[in-house]
């Protein structure tokens, strides 16, 4: 954003290249860390045609395109395809939601009948949609009444309900983990990729617990995640919104994203100054990028 609090497409370029740094292989866009549900439809046009226009040839962008309406989901699924999208993702609308499973499916449906050409994950995040459905129930809902389904970026804590998903069908879904802070967890159910918000200013934290848990080094493994754990709760705790101390993190390495919009509260200049020197005392920017 903005200091107007326009959209700062110009930034996008150098986000991309940020992330290419740190081994990033993709980015899910417009989703709630993109304060999705604070922006226009043309704004979310416009990011999504920046970010395809800036991304490398296997950089993969995939494009959240739920809403509250479905039309307007529609629009944004049919523009990702246009813009030449890896892929895209919806969750559930959270006002008015989805009653039923079947209308849950229903719903998706009708969103990726206007991109049928691409990969489809849903969006699970019940914290933010109330929708509270069993994901494995859903696969086997949807698995064979949306044929461009491959996963769900799954943003919730039922661990049992993710493993039951990995190993749905012999594990057919790809199934993206969204919650950082247990990202350990998820790798010992056979996680294989995440999308989480910390990815994008810690991303050599995991990367490298990745590394060692492929490896079997628990112990470091749990290292690793403790900080990551120590990381998030600092941020939870702080003045201020978690995403607008996640932009104010990306300032100071580099990346000016600007300010969160209303109704989400911004960090004033003092808070700033404290969440970097809290960050200093964790250790944090001694392993936040590289």
């Amino acid at each position: 954003m903005k200091a107007d609090g326009g959209v700062s497409l110009e930034v996008i370029e150098k986000q991309v290249e940020f992330l290419l740094r740190n081994d990033v292989m993709g980015a899910f866009v417009c989703g709630v860390t993109g304060e999705c549900m604070s922006l226009t439809t043309p704004e979310r046009l416009d990011i999504t045609r920046r970010w395809v226009e800036v991304a490398p040839e296997g950089f993969k962008v995939i494009v959240h395109v739920g809403h509250t309406s479905l039309e307007v989901s529609k629009v944004l699924a049919a523009h990702a395809q246009e813009a030449g999208a890896w892929g895209i993702g919806a969750m559930a609308p959270p006002f008015f939601r989805p009653a039923s499973l079947k209308d849950l499916v229903a719903s998706c449906r009708v969103v990726v009948s206007s991109a049928p050409e691409l990969p489809f994950y849903y969006y699970h995040i019940p914290s933010m949609t109330g929708m509270n459905f069993t994901m494995v129930d859903f696969l086997r809902a949807a698995g064979n009444e949306i044929p461009n389904l491959v996963g769900i970026k799954y943003t919730g804590e039922d661990l049992m309900d993710y493993g039951l998903c990995r190993q749905l069908e012999g594990g057919r879904f790809d199934m993206l983990f969204g919650r950082d802070e247990l990202l350990i967890c998820a790798l010992a159910l056979g996680a294989r990729g995440a999308v989480g918000s910390t990815y994008n200013f810690a991303a050599p934290l995991y990367s490298r617990l990745m590394e060692v848990f492929a490896a079997g080094d628990l112990e470091t493994a749990r290292n690793l995640q403790l900080k990551s754990m120590e990381l998030i709760d600092l941020l939870k705790r702080s003045e201020g919104s978690f995403l607008a101390c996640g932009k104010a993190v990306m300032t100071m390495l580099g990346v000016d994203c600007g300010p969160t919009r209303l109704p989400l509260e911004n960090l004033t200049v003092a808070q700033a100054k404290n969440l970097h020197a809290q960050l200093e005392h964790i250790g944090f920017f001694e392993y936040c990028s590289r």
